[in-house]
């Protein structure tokens, strides 16, 4: 049997299936003759040197926390990592209560702190990636634990909405969480059918204008209109903020920064923006337009997870364990093929930034090629045919000229 204490933690935000990490791994433990504390609210505590906020786990505390969403243990985004002194309060706080092993849960800036104690000390530490943006560099056809349930309540949501447009003939403009990667955006437009779905990887250029992307959602709105639909729902990845040129920014709301420097995407009201733009343009033209915005993040990432991210986040939890038993540390585990894969945080960060690498939608893929071709999205071969010119400039209230100039790129 083996002996010593293992710390569990989560950082960043909500995903479905940290439960089920936290119950997974402290089970195994347990079984192994480890203690088991967590750690409440990530580093929160820790970084200010205070243990207060670290209780043993036992069977009977975790058996069933697999089946709910949320976290038992709370979640911050503490960065332990933004000063010597904040690293140094970490390790001795955890070594004074006689951690020898840390389990951390979160994304990639959990990862980053969870190697800096490896580096920083004897504590050895795993990390299970964690988020709904499925944007950590895991191979293609794995996914990050919660994004599977994030991108099935996503689509219940936008397919109760498209049917709500359709009653009301009306447009809504969804904004679904992703900082970095559309992958949520893509998948619960692509599953729901929505009329279009913009993620920041189809634009390569370091800033997009804000008008582009209201006319690709008004190219929608017209080739929609000019089909004889009223109504639709546009879903936008959340990441097309960071896409955005720092003036037009400024523009959309006070803009405030997380604890890693990044941008509160959720205070940045960009459906709004969208929807304020769109109406005001066809009303120009004398079209009354009726859109609605809706931002769909916070919903998805506490809801109770679905099987398949209870097994996914179960076996994670247990593989986390395995590799800590085997003398393994300052990796992240992953499920490939049926088998344990730590995958070391030296072989996942970006040797330019430091920063882990991230997974991006490739846009050359099968994935996004189906998903582009079911878009109702104006394109070259809308231009061709002068009668379908002449319906689609009719369905904008615009002369053909002017919906060539505009539209086609």
């Amino acid at each position: 049997m083996s002996s010593g204490k293992v710390g569990i933690l989560v950082g960043g935000g909500p995903a479905p299936g940290i439960n089920a990490v936290i119950g997974s791994a402290t089970i195994k433990a347990l079984n192994e003759g480890f203690e088991v504390v967590g750690i409440q609210d990530g580093f929160k505590w820790l970084v200010r040197r205070d243990s207060s906020h670290m209780r043993s786990l036992s069977i009977d505390d975790v058996s069933r926390i697999h089946l709910r969403g949320g976290s038992v243990l709370g979640t911050s985004r503490e960065n332990p990592t933004k000063s010597e002194e904040s690293t140094a309060a970490v390790v001795e706080t955890l070594k004074q209560q006689g951690v020898t092993h840390l389990v951390t849960v979160g994304g990639d800036d959990t990862a980053k702190s969870s190697a800096t104690v490896a580096a920083r000390s004897d504590i050895h530490t795993v990390h299970v990636p964690k988020t709904i943006d499925n944007d950590l560099p895991l191979p293609g056809h794995i996914p990050t634990f919660g994004f599977q349930t994030a991108r099935h309540v996503g689509v219940e949501l936008v397919q109760n909405l498209a049917v709500d447009a359709r009653a009301t003939r009306r447009w809504y403009i969804v904004v679904a969480m992703g900082r970095q990667a559309g992958h949520l955006a893509l998948g619960i437009g692509k599953a729901a059918g929505a009329a279009l779905t913009l993620i920041r990887e189809e634009f390569p250029e370091a800033t997009v204008p804000f008008a582009r992307i209201c006319d690709i959602i008004e190219g929608s709105i017209i080739k929609s209109r000019a089909l004889g639909r009223q109504y639709g729902v546009a879903v936008l990845a959340e990441g097309l903020i960071e896409k955005l040129d720092p003036n037009e920014l400024k523009d959309l709301q006070d803009v405030e920064l997380d604890e890693h420097g990044h941008i509160r995407f959720a205070e940045v009201d960009l459906g709004r923006k969208v929807k304020v733009e769109l109406e005001g343009r066809f009303r120009q033209r004398g079209i009354r337009l009726s859109i609605s915005n809706k931002n769909v993040g916070y919903e998805l990432r506490c809801c109770d997870p679905i099987p398949f991210d209870m097994a996914y986040c179960r076996e994670l939890g247990n593989a986390a364990i395995r590799f800590l038993i085997a003398g393994g540390s300052g990796a992240m585990v992953s499920i490939q093929n049926g088998g344990l894969v730590p995958m070391l945080f030296s072989d996942i960060r970006d040797p330019h930034t430091g920063k882990t690498r991230v997974r991006n939608v490739d846009v050359e893929s099968e994935t996004y090629r189906a998903a582009r071709q079911y878009m109702l999205r104006l394109d070259y071969a809308d231009f061709e045919m002068s009668s379908w010119l002449e319906k689609l400039a009719q369905a904008g209230n615009l002369s053909v000229e002017d919906l060539r100039n505009r539209f086609r790129e």
